[in-house]
């Protein structure tokens, strides 16, 4: 605990009555220079004491927010069905057990609430607050693209698994009849399983905009949301907005997040969890708009996954996109070199070899590398020697050795 800093000492004036008058007047002149720094001693005590009071002020309105707030009970996300304006009181229907309750509104929250409105209550179901639009929670999660520029020849090494699925997802979208003539549905669903790296939001982006589809990207971690019961209800407003958008592709990536297998823990956040996981699975079990709007999973960790999330009619395809073999790699690096000054000594088959187990995105990064050496020493020809000074930089930086920087720093996926 800091100290109050000590106050200086009073000066004291002593005037003698043998003094000369010059004597006199040379002593007042002394003292009115020490009362003067005296002066400033104290007004900048003053004025670090006003700022440590501020600072003690902030604190207490920081701790007293906390203490308001632990002592607040938890509120849940409801929606409204309907308002009764004469009796001021409300149907509401809470998210994720889908709960409907008659409860009281105050005066004043009557005058302003709305069927379809979203809300906060408490344990007792009674409103506390009106939430903002659901339209909000959509443009902050979602990642809407009406037309991806990724093409199939964007994506190397993966040929097989591009095969699977487009058979899967782009052929119901662009021709549903041959499915009904053969007296078949299509596949349900798609998950894409594999390294990170691999190509999978790629090949997802691909097909649609092979499909003139939108493509509708949620990332599995932001359906973990904070209120309990928003984490469904996203789920349910990623499904209507394919259904506004279709033709349509839904990619749900890290899917892991909200689909791990589950287990006997009884915290809120694990509820939640599985809360969400339960609306997933109920709205791909009662998707019927299949030949319009598609469902494309992607996850680094397959073991992870619940087996109620594989059984078939949800994901009846399940496609491992592993790393790229020696053929693939070198798709790879003609791939992101194209638009490169490549020298004509630079052979791909030989790099390809050189990077075995590299996946897509680390060759991409490594050819911008390359051309960062290039860049350092004065020349717009990217070489073989800086291909390899590139390999080596970043088998350096996996294994944790610090290497010089070309003026890049490459990113791993």
């Amino acid at each position: 605990m800091s100290r109050s800093p000590s106050l200086p000492d009073r000066p004291r004036l002593d005037l003698d009555q043998d003094m000369s008058d010059e004597e006199r007047l040379e002593a007042l002149r002394e003292h009115f220079v020490e009362i003067t720094d005296v002066h400033e001693q104290l007004s900048s005590q003053l004025e670090t004491a006003d700022e440590r009071r501020e600072e003690l002020k902030a604190e207490v309105d920081h701790t007293e927010r906390e203490n308001e707030a632990l002592k607040t009970s938890s509120l849940y996300i409801a929606t409204v069905e309907e308002v009764a304006d004469e009796e001021q009181e409300a149907v509401v229907k809470q998210h994720g057990n889908n709960q409907e309750v008659l409860t009281d509104v105050s005066r004043r929250m009557a005058d302003e609430l709305q069927a379809g409105d979203r809300v906060a209550v408490n344990d007792s179901f009674s409103v506390q607050t009106i939430l903002s639009g659901e339209t909000d929670a959509r443009a902050q999660a979602m990642e809407v693209d009406a037309s991806p520029d990724v093409v199939y020849d964007d994506i190397g090494g993966i040929e097989e698994q591009i095969r699977e699925v487009r058979e899967a997802v782009e052929e119901p979208l662009v021709n549903p009849a041959q499915f009904d003539t053969v007296g078949i549905d299509p596949p349900s669903g798609v998950l894409l399983y594999g390294p990170p790296g691999t190509g999978k939001t790629m090949l997802a982006k691909a097909v649609a905009n092979e499909t003139d589809a939108t493509f509708i990207k949620m990332a599995g971690s932001e359906l973990v949301r904070k209120f309990i019961g928003e984490g469904s209800r996203l789920v349910r407003d990623l499904f209507e907005l394919a259904e506004e958008r279709e033709p349509a592709i839904i990619f749900i990536d890290e899917i892991d997040a909200i689909a791990a297998k589950r287990t006997e823990s009884k915290t809120s956040g694990d509820a939640e969890v599985q809360r969400t996981m339960m609306q997933l699975l109920s709205e791909m079990d009662g998707f019927e708009a299949r030949g319009n709007v598609r469902i494309i999973a992607a996850t680094n960790r397959f073991d992870m996954l619940d087996r109620a999330i594989l059984r078939p009619g949800r994901f009846d395809r399940l496609i491992e996109v592993p790393e790229p073999d020696v053929e693939g790699r070198k798709r790879i690096f003609e791939i992101h070199t194209q638009n490169m000054n490549v020298a004509d000594d630079v052979d791909f088959e030989t790099l390809a070899e050189q990077t075995q187990g590299y996946s897509g995105a680390e060759i991409e990064s490594m050819t911008t590398e390359a051309g960062m050496f290039a860049i350092r020493d004065e020349r717009t020809e990217v070489r073989t020697a800086d291909f390899e000074e590139a390999i080596e930089k970043l088998e350096n930086e996996d294994s944790g050795t610090p290497v010089p920087s070309a003026g890049y720093t490459a990113y791993h996926y």
